[in-house]
């Protein structure tokens, strides 16, 4: 497992549906090592932190691997580094094989595997389609977030190191499949609620989507 690229972009602004909209879904590829901050990456910022942003959102990673699927549905010169808005394109840290809690080292930084991510219109700006929110959800496809456990520098090439195996076996997956529409795994939702790391609003959603399946 390694890093294929380092993204970082600054908010600017954009005009969207005739609206200027201030975004940092723009990120670009840099050769240089970066420094990783508790909250975010050097040279990186969130443009909203009311929903960006903040300890369980300090590094988004997404798998290069997804640019297989994504290839058969958008256009080749759209899925660049950077295309979904990560900090870091991966290869080999999938969804389903990372548990919530896992930690990895990364350079010199270590990052504890938190959340999957669910995106905002955003995103529909980046890959120019209003559709993108839908359908990226559709796909299953959500990257990962990570909590920094510990400050350090990241660069191109590193390797991904897991050196704290989670204590739990709810995994990236498991939590972005239960958000989709569709049938829901109760037993995988109570385990999703026994996890120490979900922010207060999570927990929220999954103890009312539990309450409403169980109906």
């Amino acid at each position: 497992m390694h890093i294929v690229s380092v993204n970082v972009g600054l908010p600017q602004d954009y005009v969207w549906n005739g609206k200027v909209v201030r975004t940092s879904i723009f990120k670009h590829p840099t050769s240089e090592p970066v420094q990783v901050y508790a909250e975010h990456l050097a040279g990186d910022g969130q443009a909203d932190l009311r929903v960006h942003g903040g300890p369980n959102k300090a590094v988004y990673a997404y798998p290069q691997e997804h640019n297989a699927y994504w290839q058969n549905h958008l256009p080749a010169e759209k899925l660049g580094p950077g295309a979904f808005g990560e900090n870091l394109t991966t290869v080999g840290l999938l969804e389903k094989d990372v548990r919530i809690g896992d930690c990895y080292q990364i350079g010199s930084a270590i990052l504890m595997a938190i959340q999957p991510r669910r995106p905002c219109f955003k995103l529909g700006i980046r890959l120019q389609d209003d559709s993108m929110v839908q359908r990226f959800e559709q796909a299953r496809r959500s990257g990962i977030y990570f909590r920094v456990q510990q400050e350090g520098v990241v660069r191109v090439g590193d390797s991904i190191i897991l050196v704290q195996p989670s204590a739990h076996n709810v995994t990236v997956q498991d939590i972005a499949d239960n958000l989709t529409t569709g049938p829901k795994d109760l037993n995988k939702i109570q385990e999703i609620l026994e996890l120490p790391y979900l922010s207060p609003s999570w927990r929220e959603r999954f103890t009312q989507m539990l309450a409403e399946e169980s109906r």
